[in-house]
C-alpha cells in the first residue's frame, strides 16, 4: 500500500450500526434552574446546548434534504435518512427545555433570536444560479456540518463518561437528555463525514470549514454563557469566565481544555474517521438503558398496533 492510501481515512466497520430516531419525551417539572447543585456557571455552559441546538440541528435537516438526490450510496443514503430523524428529534427535546427555563426566570428569546439569524440567514438557501455556484455553496454546508459533528460527538462520548456529574448530585431527567442525546451522536458520528467525503472530501474544504465551525461555536458558546450567566434571576452578578472553565474541567463536569484541544489535530490528520473515537457499543448500551428512550421504545410497538386497527391512524 501506498503512504498516499495509508493516508485515506479508514472506517471502522464494526462501529457502524443502524439509526433510527427515539421519539423520546422529558417531564421538567423537578428540574432545576441550576441542575448541577452549587454551579450555576458549570450548569450554564451546559445549557448553552438548549440556544444552539434547536436551530442548528433544523438547519442540519434541511441541509440534508437537499442533498439527498446526490447521494450514490444505498447505505449511506439510509445513514443520512437515519440521521435526519435522529436530529429533528434532538432539535425537539432541547427546544423543549426553553419553555422551563423562561417559567423559571431565564428568558432565552433574546439569544436564540441571533442563533435562528445565524443559521437560518447567514447560512441558509442563497438565490444562486443553477450549476456549479449552488453546487459549491451546498458542498460547503455539508461540510460545516461533518465538522460541527467533530464535536458534537466529542460531546456526546464525554458526557457518557463524565461520572463527575452523577457524583455531584446533577438533575437524573437533565443527564438522561444529554447522555441520551450524546449517545446517538456517538451512533451516528460517521455519517457527516462520510457524506462529506462522498460528495467531495477535499481536503483544503475539510480545513477551511473546520476554521469556520470552530469559530463560530466558540463565539457562539462564550456568548451563550455569558448571556445565561448575566439574567439568571437567582445571581446577584453572574460572570462568567475562562476560570471557571478551566476548574470545571479539571473537577470532570465540563470537558478539559487538554481533550479539546486534542480533538483539533484528530480532525485535521488525512487519515481521520470519525469511526476511530468513541465506542457505539457504549452509545447503544445506555441507550438500551436511557429512561427516555426505553419509555419511547415501550410505545412504539402500542403505536403501531393501533395504527393497524381499523379506524386507528393515519
Amino acid at each position: 500500500m501506498s503512504n498516499k492510501a495509508s493516508l485515506r481515512p479508514q472506517a471502522v466497520a464494526s462501529e457502524h450500526t443502524p439509526l433510527k430516531a427515539r421519539n423520546v419525551v422529558f417531564d421538567w417539572t423537578d428540574t432545576p434552574l441550576h441542575w448541577i447543585p452549587g454551579d450555576p456557571a458549570s450548569t450554564h455552559t451546559i445549557n448553552v446546548l438548549h440556544l444552539l441546538l434547536p436551530a442548528g440541528e433544523r438547519w442540519f435537516v434541511h441541509v440534508y434534504k437537499q442533498v439527498l438526490p446526490h447521494i450514490r450510496d444505498r447505505r449511506l443514503r439510509a445513514d443520512v435518512i437515519g440521521f435526519i430523524g435522529q436530529e429533528a428529534m434532538h432539535s425537539q427535546a432541547h427546544d423543549d427545555v426553553l419553555p422551563h427555563l423562561k417559567a423559571q426566570g431565564l428568558d432565552p428569546t433574546p439569544y436564540t433570536a441571533q442563533v435562528d439569524w445565524l443559521f437560518e440567514k447567514l447560512l441558509g438557501d442563497r438565490t444562486l444560479p443553477p450549476g456549479r455556484a449552488r453546487r459549491w455553496w451546498l458542498l460547503e454546508r455539508v461540510a460545516i456540518i461533518a465538522a460541527i459533528e467533530h464535536y458534537t460527538a466529542f460531546l456526546g462520548d464525554w458526557v457518557l463518561n463524565a461520572e463527575a456529574l452523577d457524583a455531584r448530585g446533577a438533575d437524573p431527567t437533565m443527564l438522561d437528555l444529554l447522555r441520551w442525546h450524546g449517545a446517538e451522536e456517538v451512533e451516528h458520528r460517521s455519517v457527516a463525514f462520510d457524506l462529506f467525503m462522498h460528495l467531495d472530501g477535499g481536503y483544503r474544504r475539510r480545513v477551511r470549514t473546520w476554521a469556520t465551525a470552530f469559530t463560530a461555536l466558540v463565539f457562539l458558546w462564550q456568548r451563550g454563557v455569558r448571556f445565561f450567566m448575566a439574567n439568571d434571576p437567582v445571581l446577584v452578578d453572574g460572570k462568567a469566565g475562562f476560570r471557571e472553565f478551566f476548574r470545571a474541567g479539571r473537577h470532570g463536569v465540563l470537558p478539559t481544555t487538554g481533550a479539546m484541544a486534542r480533538s483539533i489535530p484528530q480532525y485535521l490528520s488525512r487519515g481521520y474517521h470519525p469511526s476511530q473515537h468513541g465506542s457505539t457499543a457504549q452509545a447503544v448500551a445506555y441507550l438500551a438503558i436511557s429512561p427516555a428512550a426505553t419509555a419511547a421504545e415501550a410505545r412504539t410497538p402500542a403505536t403501531a398496533a393501533e395504527a393497524r386497527m381499523p379506524g386507528g391512524g393515519a
